[in-house]
């Protein structure tokens, strides 16, 4: 019986220290430090880079529309609302969809675009990181993921997009948008109160 409880004890210890060994494992940007740079593709075949908006600021959005937590976001027009808002502000919206082929959220270039249209979204462009490589070095978790980049490069946020983490169109209203709330402070050259925070929606689906 001590050698059966014994080898449960080590199996134990041993699965904590794989998984904190994969947590450990997983880097990201910073905040407060330079952005990881990036060369993505977007849906129109262009070729976007964190340098060549050097000097403007940047919100990244991770996407997935057949995500309910993204879902919620366009169906209730919060999102674009959001893209045309920051865009027309001079603004840089970077939409990035990493999920792999064959996997949730994952559209050929054509279908992008075209679902773009149809939900009247408003990003700068869509980035198309299908193999993941732009999401793994940002280690965007989930959709909606949401990032702030300032005109220096800087990173300024890193986190959910609002404080209601559900799927419900009606939790829209009244909910404190963290990325909003970053923006302002930044336009207004204030100190920005929530810098990070845990991201909420569902998982990027990678390779």
């Amino acid at each position: 019986m001590k050698k059966i409880i014994t080898l449960i004890i080590a199996l134990s210890v041993s699965l904590f220290l794989i998984n904190a060994a994969e947590i450990n494992e997983r880097t990201g940007p910073v905040i407060g430090e330079r952005a990881p740079d990036f060369s993505v593709v977007d849906a129109h075949g262009q070729v976007h880079s964190l340098s060549d908006y050097e000097g403007q600021y940047i919100i990244l959005e991770w996407l997935n529309h057949g995500c309910p937590f993204v879902v919620k976001h366009y169906d209730g027009n919060n999102m674009q609302e959001l893209q045309k808002r920051y865009t027309e502000k001079g603004v840089v919206w970077l939409s990035v969809v990493s999920s792999a082929p064959g996997t949730q959220g994952y559209m050929e270039p054509d279908e992008t675009i075209q679902t773009a249209e149809e939900k009247g979204a408003a990003p700068t462009a869509i980035l198309l990181d299908s193999d993941g490589t732009m999401g793994r070095a940002y280690d965007a978790r989930v959709t909606p993921h949401m990032y702030i980049i300032n005109p220096e490069g800087i990173l300024e946020y890193n986190g959910a997009i609002d404080d209601k983490p559900t799927a419900r169109i009606s939790d829209l209203e009244g909910a404190h948008n963290y990325v909003v709330a970053a923006m302002t402070s930044l336009l207004n050259d204030e100190e920005v109160e929530v810098r990070t925070n845990t991201p909420y929606g569902c998982t990027v689906k990678y390779e």
